[in-house]
Formats: C-alpha cells, structure tokens, sequence
C-alpha cells in the first residue's frame, strides 16, 4: 500500500469505508478459487483503490479513486493495461451493475457488496457506519436518501452479480436491506423501527 493509501483510509470521517472494509474485501478475495495470477492482482488492486477517494459530499468519488489508481499504478512502474482495467473494475463500484461476461467486474461487485449478506448484528454495524460518515445530513433527509438508495438494490434483478456470491448471500442481503428500509420509513413515520434479527 502506498503512503497516500495509507492516509486516505485512516481519515477521520471514515467509519465504514475504512481500511477495515479493504481488508474484509481482500480476505473475501482470498476465498475466491480459479483466478490466474494476474486476475487475482488486478482485483486486489481494484480493492485497495477504489475507496480511496471517499468524501460524501461529493459525487465523483469512484472516478477519482480511478484516476489516482491510474496514476499510482504508473509510477508503480505496472503497464497502462493493467492500470486502465484497475480503473475500469473501480468504475463499477458506482453502479454496482456488471455485464453478464465480465467475471472480474462481477466478482469485485459482489465482494464489495459482500456486507449487505452478512449476519444482522454485521449488517446493522455497517449501516451505523454508513450513518455517522453521513452525520452532516438531517436525519429526515437521511431517512429518506438511505431507503431510495436501498431499494434501488432491491428492485434489482440480482444484487450480486457473481453466481456464487448470488447463491451464498443473495436471501439473507435482500432480508437485511428490507429490515433496515423498514426501520428508516417506521422512524420517518415515528415508528419504531424492529429490533435486529
């Protein structure tokens, strides 16, 4: 990891996209069986750069992310081919949406997304995080920007485009996500939202 890496995921604000999430993505990569050498490096690069620019006032932070990754890569001494797909698989961190033939995009996708499956407690951790990086918006409109944001993953097709990811985790992220919606429309409505689990 290089030292401006190193700065950018130990920044203050930073309560879930923190180098804590890079590890959890890296050690989920680990796990990941049949890769060729160099498919495994450009997703492990893809997952220590594509947080790295994280400000949530702003936009354009997956294409910035590309851009250092771009740059970094370069002086690392790595060919531009392997910079330019680095920053072509942090793109897809925006939408989270893949094409059906692109394995590396699909695999960096699902272990970035790979939270949203885990256990309510792991689940509930996440989105507290997600909430205090956020701590400078009104709770109302929090509520609000969160559920639209969450049910987009809902209606979707498939939250995770890798099948493997699809069928480990795909049930128990489509329960949690509900949970937390629910929980974010009953405080909207001053209900109590359920308890976790």
């Amino acid at each position: 990891m290089t030292p401006a890496l190193e700065a950018a995921y130990a920044e203050p604000h930073r309560r879930y996209h923190s180098r804590a999430h890079i590890e959890a993505c890296l050690e989920i990569l680990a796990g990941v069986e049949g890769l060729s050498a160099q498919d495994r490096r450009l997703l492990e690069y893809a997952i220590w750069w594509h947080d790295a620019v994280y400000d949530p006032t702003r936009p354009d932070n997956e294409a910035v992310s590309a851009r250092m990754a771009q740059q970094d890569l370069a002086a690392l001494g790595e060919p531009a081919a392997v910079a330019d797909e680095v920053a072509r698989l942090i793109l897809l961190t925006k939408g989270h949406t893949v094409s059906p033939d692109d394995r590396l995009g699909a695999l960096l996708v699902s272990i970035d997304l790979a939270v949203l499956g885990g256990d309510p407690e792991a689940y509930d951790a996440y989105a507290a995080g997600v909430r205090e990086e956020y701590g400078f918006v009104p709770e109302p409109a929090f509520r609000a920007g969160r559920a639209r944001v969450m049910q987009a993953f809902l209606d979707a097709d498939v939250i995770y485009p890798e099948p493997a990811f699809r069928a480990r985790l795909e049930g128990r992220a489509r329960a949690n996500i509900a949970r937390e919606i629910a929980g974010l429309v009953g405080a909207d409505r001053g209900v109590s939202p359920p308890a976790p689990g």
